[in-house]
């Protein structure tokens, strides 16, 4: 794979790095759907399709990862396929990079490293599907995403689908407001709830052009804030569950993972393959179709960012 490397980590693919270096947009998007999210063929399949969405909305892809103890901003179609297929690859938030980096490990980079690595290789848009958030019962467990923390942390902006809905989205809305993280509505006054376009909970603001959004975020770098900012982006009508068909199939899908005791790392992709299961699969259908429809949104405010 032809690229630049930056440091002894860190590795830029050269299509990234032409636009990068040319001021071009550039979105940058995760890998834990490609090796957790979704199944192969399908997860391949989708990654090819996210990336063209980006493309054929004026901006560059930049799908990032961990292959062989190195970070990787962008990949050619070969790179792609090889993390696809690979099996027993690690799930890797914040805390797990420098220990794969140091073994030499190959790994799917959740939202939260994803931003790490997204401002490392200096992109400042990030597209992906659902965020991380408080789990269900976190009172007792204190089962709290790093992708909340991390949006407090670094600043770079994440456009997604909101909060995926197997979690408590009313504690993970305060848990953003406490850390001062913006949440914004694309088009909505209303926080989506991943397969479902509502959730009965209101955005911090609503904007309604992608020119609008670019233009927050332009602000927020003039004011040197060092958070992350929230771009949620409802999931399509046309492919959307409404809460009285998925609801019922999460809070199975919770119990049967509490029966079983499947917690921390592993009970996002254990509640997704259940409700996959348990919806005769239109929960897939449905988690293609707003990854996309992130994808798109977030390639036209790269666009319009870099205009500014």
């Amino acid at each position: 794979m032809p690229a630049m490397q930056l440091n002894a980590f860190l590795t830029i693919g050269s299509e990234v790095r032409d636009a990068l270096g040319a001021g071009k947009p550039v979105v940058a998007l995760e890998s834990t759907i490609i090796t957790h999210g979704m199944p192969y063929p399908v997860n391949l399949e989708t990654a090819r399709a996210v990336e063209a969405v980006v493309r054929d909305n004026g901006a560059t892809p930049a799908t990032i990862a961990v292959l062989d103890g190195k970070l990787v901003a962008g990949m050619d179609a070969a790179t792609l396929e090889r993390l696809a297929t690979t099996t027993n690859v690690v799930k890797a938030s914040r805390r797990d990079l420098a220990a794969v980096l140091s073994n030499r490990g190959s790994a799917g980079t959740t939202v939260a490293a994803t931003m790490i690595v997204a401002r490392m290789a200096g992109i400042p848009i990030f597209a992906t599907g659902g965020i991380g958030g408080v789990h269900r019962g976190a009172e007792e467990t204190f089962d709290v995403s790093a992708d909340l923390l991390e949006l407090a942390a670094t600043p770079v902006t994440v456009v997604c689908a909101g909060a995926k809905s197997i979690l408590d989205l009313p504690k993970t809305l305060e848990v953003l407001e406490t850390h001062g993280v913006p949440v914004l509505g694309y088009g909505s006054d209303e926080f989506p709830a991943f397969f479902s376009r509502t959730s009965g909970h209101s955005v911090d603001h609503r904007f309604d052009t992608p020119e609008a959004l670019a233009k927050v975020i332009g602000v927020q770098r003039a004011l040197g804030l060092t958070t992350g900012i929230l771009i949620t982006n409802p999931i399509p009508l046309a492919d959307a569950l409404d809460s009285a068909t998925i609801d019922p199939h999460i809070a199975a899908a919770v119990q049967e993972a509490e029966q079983r005791g499947v917690s921390r790392k592993e009970l996002t992709p254990f509640l997704l393959q259940r409700i996959l299961e348990l919806t005769g699969g239109r929960s897939l259908e449905a988690n293609i179709a707003l990854v996309k429809n992130n994808a798109a949104l977030a390639a036209k405010v790269a666009v319009a960012l870099a205009a500014l």
